[in-house]
């Protein structure tokens, strides 16, 4: 069975009544394997650690030699720099608790779990008989205006914390992008729901905006939050084999159903967060434009999650906002429609800042070192999308 992209916003993915895959998936002939982190941000921090192993999915960091910092040993390499964070934050809810490091070793202390443990089988439901999709209830003109104040007021609750990044001491920016760019090629190999992609990125940065993570086990992190994605979104998930032959059994088993229990644990099983995706789909039906500015606004849109900063600073639904006016600007010299402002309640204005940052990244996503995005919407199921040239410039004043 060969591995290609995901279906094109108007077939099976996005709009269309037909479900998200055909069948289950079946392990691809070649794993995609996450290249070898490099330190690139040297003007944040200084290098430390033993250096990665050429072929590795991540550096290995087995030391440090920085005094400055006193660390709380736990499970899976993640351990807290008390002068960084005194207390981790842990969300609960609407709410937030303060752990301290004693706390957090007893919230890592996670039992190991056997091959039979209920966490270990994929949640795979078949569809009810003429059960509808989510882009229909999506669409369903009666309910979008209380489904989209329902999704606005809940982005509020499962936002991650910006700036986050600067409080993590052994990870950067830099890694968190190629640990990204990796996720979507996973979710191209296993022809996972953009939403997946979405879901698991949302899991990741609260999970890190809670707890610092040594650069090792970065991937581990990232793992189980798409094998929690894929397992809320997808009607037939990978297998958790699946997810460890990925990481070409950088990890194990054991080890990636633990991250994936600690992570539950730490995001209060909250899992159902609204995402930029959620909201773009919203507007795109609203706004009633073609196909290839509705796949244009998605690859925008998609682009987003490669960057922490500014990107953070923005809830999904303004970032959405942003990505349909840039798309709807560069196919069809509109910006934002009075219907979305009437429906969103968003002015230009307030969109501005967002859009500017968005054009920004669209003007340099060719040049970037990590092209999966580009790579995937790249295909003619996305109406080549990310060939189209960005505009120049964009009429705000």
């Amino acid at each position: 069975m060969s591995f290609s992209g995901l279906a094109p916003f108007a077939s099976q993915e996005n709009i269309s009544a037909q479900g998200r895959v055909d069948g289950p998936c079946v392990k691809a002939g070649q794993r995609v394997v996450l290249g070898v982190l490099t330190e690139n941000d040297h003007h944040r921090r200084s290098n430390h650690g033993v250096p990665a192993k050429h072929g590795s999915a991540l550096h290995n960091v087995s030391g440090h030699d920085n005094d400055s910092y006193h660390w709380s040993s736990s499970a899976f390499g993640i351990r807290v720099a008390e002068p960084i964070v005194e207390r981790a934050v842990k969300p609960i809810g609407d709410h937030l608790i303060s752990l301290n490091p004693s706390e957090l070793q007893i919230l890592t202390a996670v039992n190991d779990l056997t091959s039979g443990s209920s966490l270990d089988a994929s949640m795979q439901s078949l569809p009810e008989e003429g059960a509808a999709t989510s882009e229909e209830i999506l669409s369903a003109a009666e309910y979008a205006d209380d489904i989209h104040n329902h999704l606005r007021e809940s982005e509020l609750r499962y936002r991650p914390k910006p700036g986050y990044m600067s409080k993590q001491p052994d990870i950067t920016n830099c890694m968190r992008v190629i640990l990204v760019d990796w996720l979507v090629e996973v979710s191209e190999e296993y022809k996972l729901c953009s939403e997946t992609v979405y879901l698991a990125v949302n899991y990741l940065d609260r999970f890190l905006s809670c707890m610092s993570v040594l650069r090792g086990k970065l991937q581990l992190v990232g793992t189980a939050a798409i094998l929690l994605a894929a397992k809320y979104e997808e009607i037939y998930p990978p297998e958790v084999d699946e997810f460890v032959y990925i990481t070409d059994d950088t990890y194990t088993k054991k080890q990636l159903l633990r991250m994936e229990h600690l992570m539950l644990k730490v995001l209060s099983f909250d899992m159902t967060a609204p995402t930029s995706h959620q909201f773009l789909l919203q507007y795109i039906l609203e706004g009633d434009v073609c196909v290839k500015t509705a796949n244009l606004a998605l690859y925008i849109s998609e682009l987003s999650l490669l960057e922490v900063d500014p990107f953070l600073q923005f809830l999904p639904s303004m970032i959405a906002a942003a990505a349909y006016c840039l798309a709807n600007y560069t196919l069809n010299k509109a910006l934002w429609p009075d219907s979305l402002h009437a429906f969103t309640g968003y002015t230009l204005a307030e969109i501005a800042l967002c859009l500017l940052q968005l054009h920004q990244l669209h003007l340099t996503a060719g040049s970037l070192p990590q092209q999966a995005i580009c790579e995937k919407y790249r295909s003619t199921k996305y109406c080549s999308v990310s060939l189209i040239k960005p505009v120049d410039c964009l009429p705000l004043h």
